[in-house]
């Protein structure tokens, strides 16, 4: 599978509550509480089995972070943006807020500076 930039990432439908760079996206999504948190997490580990792609997922008290990257293609791919999309949509059924501000801000680690 073919990798895509950060850019092409941000370009995609559907993918407004990540952010992406070279390395991977991200998404940090405010569930309010513990048990909400694990609702969401066996949302996404649903739709990670579905599309045999499985984020890196952080269950905290009060939220989720949620990062894709496709390994064995040494990037971002297109089935990132699918399972990004996906996921965002699942926070939406359920009623969770993302929160990019949670995020720290992407950077380039070849140069210390933002992403293509």
């Amino acid at each position: 599978m073919a990798v895509i930039t950060s850019r092409e990432f941000h370009e995609a439908s559907g993918v407004a509550d990540w952010r992406a760079t070279a390395a991977g996206a991200a998404a940090y999504f405010d569930t309010r509480d513990f048990n909400a948190g694990a609702a969401f997490v066996a949302e996404i580990a649903k739709l990670a089995d579905a599309a045999n792609h499985h984020p890196d997922v952080d269950l905290r008290y009060r939220g989720v972070t949620v990062r894709v990257v496709t390994h064995s293609a040494g990037g971002l791919t297109q089935k990132d943006v699918e399972l990004a999309r996906q996921i965002s949509e699942a926070a939406d059924r359920l009623g969770i807020a993302s929160d990019p501000s949670r995020l720290p801000p992407p950077t380039d680690p070849t140069t210390g500076g933002s992403p293509d």
